[in-house]
């Protein structure tokens, strides 16, 4: 299975309220930007991608979070953060049964989070990174 159906198949999973939120959470960050790839990392957390890790998304029992990797480094004008404080790199947005998702704040920090992982120089592989040898 791909990435994106694991995740579907995860959205399906989840019967009630967390299902439908994730599902509008994924469709919202989808929309955010075309070139965002959805992954599938620890063990069944969707995770969306475009230049290193934008966020990652799970459903507990009383909440659905939406973890971003770089939080803290973000700009956050509509106060959409609500977790995740008292880490240095890490801010997360925690829904719970009712809330609806602010789509136009949440596509605006997808944005900045694609930004910022542009931003960051981009690490050399070893090869790349090897003295070329005089011929």
């Amino acid at each position: 299975m791909t990435p994106s159906e694991r995740i579907d198949q995860l959205i399906a999973e989840i019967a009630d309220w967390r299902g439908k939120t994730l599902a509008g959470i994924r469709k919202t960050i989808l929309e955010a930007d075309p070139e965002i790839i959805e992954e599938w990392k620890w063990m069944g957390s969707p995770v969306w991608s475009r230049d290193g890790i934008i966020a990652v998304g799970n459903a507990h029992k009383e909440k659905v979070k939406l973890t971003f990797a770089h939080g803290a480094s973000l700009p956050d004008p509509d106060r959409i953060f609500n977790a995740g404080f008292g880490g240095k790199v890490w801010r997360a947005i925690d829904f719970s049964e009712g809330d609806k998702i602010n789509e136009p704040a949440l596509k605006n920090l997808i944005r900045a989070a694609v930004e910022y992982n542009q931003s960051k120089p981009k690490k050399k592989s070893p090869a790349s990174a090897r003295a070329k040898v005089p011929k």
